[in-house]
């Protein structure tokens, strides 16, 4: 494909385009359980460990960040607050988002591209059968419902990593912690992380989606595909971040205020 300066637009209409149709053909029936639960497993399945591993360090470095400021403003007590806060809010719908879009989101462009490349998804339009009802949508809302789960399995994982080495390795009070969580978060803010994090999943699964089914050229075109569809979905999760961050903190006050 030729390259213009109006090629970016028209690649941002047609995946919006994309992500319309994923909506409209939403209620249509038969609803496709048995793609759904596979991908969903599948997704899971490359996505949990990797997950796993990497909120661990990253909420123990939120936590040395946050303790070694708080030892400078002599606010020792806050640090689990302010940990936990930056852990739930942020760090886990992030981290959920790009490992989501890293490893999930490659697999599924891969798979479609390779369809597409075996002209699979002209068969399927050939005989009648949306590829879209049939191949997007399960994956679509497979990604959605593993991001809710891994948004809450890295909130735990990074919040303990934090606990640890605040308390162990910083020598912090653990009652101290655990006070001045519940002095500064609030509810609405884990209701904040999993909407984002549903979010998230659902841009990373249409992007991921538009981009196999778009692709061409060969094997290589699909390895193109999949470069492609991790670099666009990265930046526009931390776009789509800033501006869910900012619609927050203007609709919901901070605890105490």
């Amino acid at each position: 494909m030729t390259y213009s300066p109006v090629t970016p637009l028209r690649e941002s209409g047609k995946m919006f385009a994309l992500a319309l149709d994923v909506v409209r053909v939403l209620p249509k029936r038969p609803v496709q359980w048995r793609e759904f639960i596979q991908q969903a497993w599948f997704i899971a399945s490359v996505t949990i460990l990797p997950t796993a591993l990497v909120s661990i360090p990253f909420g123990a470095v939120v936590a040395l960040q946050f303790g070694n400021l708080a030892d400078q403003l002599g606010a020792q007590s806050f640090t689990g607050g302010a940990s936990v806060l930056a852990v739930l809010r942020e760090a886990s719908p992030l981290v959920t988002a790009l490992l989501i879009a890293g490893a999930g989101g490659s697999a599924i462009c891969a798979d479609l591209g390779a369809r597409k490349i075996r002209e699979e998804i002209d068969a399927m339009e050939v005989l009648g059968i949306d590829p879209v009802h049939r191949l997007v949508v399960p994956r679509v809302l497979a990604a959605m419902l593993v991001s809710v789960l891994l948004n809450g399995l890295v909130s735990v994982v990074g919040v303990a990593g934090g606990y640890f080495f605040n308390v162990v390795v910083q020598h912090g009070t653990p009652g101290a912690y655990l006070a001045s969580f519940t002095a500064l978060a609030q509810l609405p803010d884990l209701y904040a992380a999993e909407i984002k994090a549903l979010v998230f999943g659902a841009i990373a699964a249409i992007v991921a989606c538009y981009k196999g089914l778009n692709a061409s050229g060969g094997p290589k075109g699909v390895g193109e595909a999949v470069n492609h569809c991790v670099v666009i979905t990265f930046l526009l999760l931390f776009f789509t971040n800033f501006v869910m961050t900012a619609v927050y903190f203007q609709i919901v006050p901070a605890k105490g205020s």
